[in-house]
């Protein structure tokens, strides 16, 4: 099995973020996103396989990943910034679904992302919500890492 760089992961969580915010704002379907996306330059960089199961996958599963953190906000969902909803559904996928990467790369690789994409302090709300759902999803993995500390 080849090993994907972390570099590669990143500009698929990037695309990714793009591509699932055409998909909520603009309603354009994830066949010709994903092909729209496979046909730039810069997806070369990007681990196609991962995009391509993260963008099928949250489209797939938007509500019950909506409910894993609507609990956690502040205020009701259709107020939520696109972009900062659109970075909370895939880092809750990943969190969910992707057991093998520790929550704390999750988390952290989506307040990268807020950084670039959302607005000035995004990146402080995605992370507090973030760390509510990893509390949820990850609670043996959080109590290993407390556990490792003492």
């Amino acid at each position: 099995m080849a090993r994907i760089s972390f570099a590669a992961r990143r500009q698929s969580r990037f695309m990714l973020v793009q591509a699932l915010y055409q998909w909520q704002v603009a309603a354009v379907p994830a066949a010709d996103i994903r092909e729209q996306f496979h046909a730039q330059t810069l997806f070369a960089k990007a681990d196609a396989a991962y995009f391509d199961e993260c963008l099928t996958a949250v489209i797939e599963q938007v509500a019950t990943l909506d409910a894993h953190f609507e609990a956690f906000l502040d205020r009701r969902l259709v107020e939520l910034d696109p972009i900062e909803l659109t970075i909370l559904r895939l880092a809750t996928y990943e969190l969910a679904c992707r057991l093998e990467l520790p929550y704390r790369v999750i988390i952290n690789e989506a307040l990268e992302v807020s950084k670039i994409f959302g607005a000035t302090d995004s990146f402080k709300y995605v992370n507090g919500v973030l760390d509510q759902v990893a509390k949820l999803l990850r609670e043996p993995e959080k109590a290993s890492l407390s556990e490792e500390k003492s």
